[in-house]
């Protein structure tokens, strides 16, 4: 039996899933119960692994309260090699990035510091410490 890569539609339309998920606090149970699902059905939804459909995708975006197309912002254009990515979107380290618990952590705790100096001196901090591992590997 052979296993098959998850589509790339599938896997960002799963993680923007996942980030929103976890902004609104919600853990996968409770998006389960909502859609009547277990939460492993989620799981294997914001891996990419299974598919969403259309009356699915609804459901999810009324629960996590975005517009569906939320869920496809910034991912790949679906054109016929799947791997472009819409213009005007996040580059995919910073989605990868938001959809970690830390890194929604991070940026809300970073967005509630008012004083424009501290954010600067934190940002720095955070660069110098970036730089001692070596260069970006981007």
């Amino acid at each position: 039996m052979s296993t098959k890569a998850p589509n790339p539609v599938d896997k960002y339309v799963g993680s923007r899933v996942r980030m929103r998920r976890i902004m609104l606090g919600m853990s996968q149970e409770k998006l389960g119960e909502a859609l009547g699902l277990t939460f492993q059905q989620v799981q294997k939804y914001e891996k990419g692994t299974n598919r969403v459909g259309a009356s699915r995708l609804q459901q999810i975006s009324e629960i996590l309260q975005v517009p569906v197309s939320f869920l496809f912002d910034g991912g790949p254009s679906g054109a016929a090699n799947g791997e472009g990515f819409s213009d005007g979107g996040s580059p995919a380290y910073v989605s990868d990035f938001l959809a970690t618990s830390e890194g929604l952590a991070l940026t809300r705790a970073f967005t509630r510091i008012t004083d424009s100096k501290m954010r600067r001196s934190i940002v720095e901090l955070v660069e110098q410490i970036a730089s001692r591992d070596g260069p970006d590997p981007r």
